[in-house]
């Protein structure tokens, strides 16, 4: 009889103890480690062959084919940005996100996008019906999608191969697993050994499988962090499930740029991309109002004009408050500094509250001078030039820093009817600028806030 051993794994970060512990040395996490049981090494093998099966061979240099890349196109031009052009054949895909953001609703979608391929949805957490069901909802009557609630990853794989499947789509992969591993569905080597299998599948067959994840009540990734590291691109679905704007951003992509997201707008028969979020994102603006400011961010390639907002007012508790929805608190509390040293305003006996219109998180330094501007229009209760958009990253000496991308940025603004842009002075010298455009270059951010208060 082969011989089983346990052992203690950290449900967050993977570590491996002998014994249990009530706290993870690695990551700190407490109440994190399960014991799980060790396969036996003739187990592993027999596991490991019949799934991978004959040895490869290794190739020269020069006989690895050169051809050209095929992606294939949704259609959707947010969705296409974000995938670097489109879907790679034979890559794995992870789409995270949380409970209720619209993960399987996307997913079901690709059906529509992809009318001339054959799709396989694989459900662990629902059944065929309830996919059915959201199908009718999204409008999606195609043959082209087939249905399974499977999850043994061995007959998931065998079913893709008889169904001739173009597309695999595994919803999600923390219940699906491995029969010659002993532990449950969603631990920590559960979800490794099952997306290795699934990643080898991808590469041997050239079929591109999208895999469903969890996220931790942190915003991470549930399972071992191995996972972001196994698979082709990361896509991280965020917005607030409360209001209609998702946010499709790209944190790892082997085949595209990073950090290009995708705008889109929840219905009831679905997900709208959003083709202009600029505008979309300005439309609620109201003129006129104290504590409000215009900035351009990129995000990616795509330059987004969005609006800041703050609000100043004084404190009810012996320490101020200090809170930022969709932009860095820690960097809120620098640039606080900033004004209070470099410019004398006393905001130790205020709240300071910043939130970035629609739902977008910043993390673009070329948003500090317009949440300044929105902090101090708002201090001093002084509207500030609704016609200007800010570009600048703000200094700990109170000098306004250049940034990349500013000829991007300056024709996202004048195509959007801006009359003025706030710039660093520095790339004045040689900068294109589009025409309707005033551009005026500022060294400090005292210059700035009497330019626009």
């Amino acid at each position: 009889m082969a011989r089983t051993s346990s052992r203690y794994v950290c449900q967050v970060c993977g570590y491996e103890a002998p014994r249990w512990m009530g706290r993870c040395p690695e990551c700190g996490g407490w109440n994190t480690l399960v014991e799980e049981v060790r396969p036996s090494p003739l187990k592993t093998r027999l596991g490991r062959a019949a799934a991978e099966g004959p040895p490869a061979e290794p190739l020269p240099l020069s006989a690895v084919p050169l051809e050209a890349e095929l992606r294939l196109t949704t259609g959707v031009a947010e969705l296409d940005r974000v995938l670097g052009g489109g879907i790679v054949p034979g890559s794995l895909i992870l789409l995270a996100g949380e409970p209720g953001i619209g993960k399987s609703t996307l997913m079901t979608e690709l059906a529509r996008y992809l009318r001339d391929r054959r799709l396989l949805y694989v459900t662990g957490e629902e059944s065929v019906r309830q996919v059915r069901l959201r199908a009718q909802r999204l409008g999606i009557e195609g043959e082209n999608l087939l249905l399974l609630a499977e999850t043994n990853l061995e007959v998931i794989l065998e079913a893709a191969q008889r169904a001739a499947a173009e597309v695999l789509i595994v919803d999600s992969i923390q219940t699906v697993y491995r029969p010659e591993l002993e532990s449950a569905p969603g631990s920590v080597s559960q979800v490794r050994e099952s997306a290795a299998l699934l990643l080898r599948y991808a590469k041997t067959t050239h079929v591109p499988v999208f895999l469903v994840g969890h996220v931790t009540k942190e915003g991470a990734i549930a399972g071992p962090r191995v996972l972001e590291h196994m698979v082709d691109t990361v896509l991280y679905f965020e917005g607030d499930r409360h209001h209609a704007y998702r946010i499709l951003r790209a944190v790892k992509n082997r085949f595209g740029a990073t950090h290009e997201i995708g705008v889109f707008e929840m219905h009831e028969t679905g997900l709208q991309a959003v083709d202009n979020p600029s505008e979309r994102f300005l439309s609620e603006r109201r003129y006129g109002m104290s504590g409000s400011a215009v900035v351009c961010t990129l995000e990616g390639t795509r330059p987004v004009l969005v609006e800041i907002q703050a609000l100043v007012t004084p404190t009810a508790y012996g320490t101020p408050q200090r809170n930022a929805t969709g932009f860095d608190y820690r960097r809120l509390q620098m640039l606080l500094a900033v004004l209070e040293k470099r410019e004398g305003w006393r905001l130790a006996a205020y709240d300071v509250f910043v939130n970035v219109a629609g739902g977008l998180r910043l993390e673009d330094p070329a948003a500090d001078l317009g949440v300044l501007v929105a902090v101090a229009s708002s201090f001093r209760d002084i509207p500030a030039d609704t016609g200007t958009v800010l570009i600048g990253e703000v200094g700990l000496g109170g000098e306004i820093r250049g940034v990349s991308q500013l000829e991007l940025r300056l024709r996202e603004a004048a195509r959007l009817g801006f009359q003025q842009a706030l710039i660093p002075a520095h790339h004045l010298k040689g900068l294109l600028r589009p025409e309707r455009l005033e551009v005026v270059g500022v060294r400090t951010l005292q210059e700035a806030l009497e330019q626009v208060l």
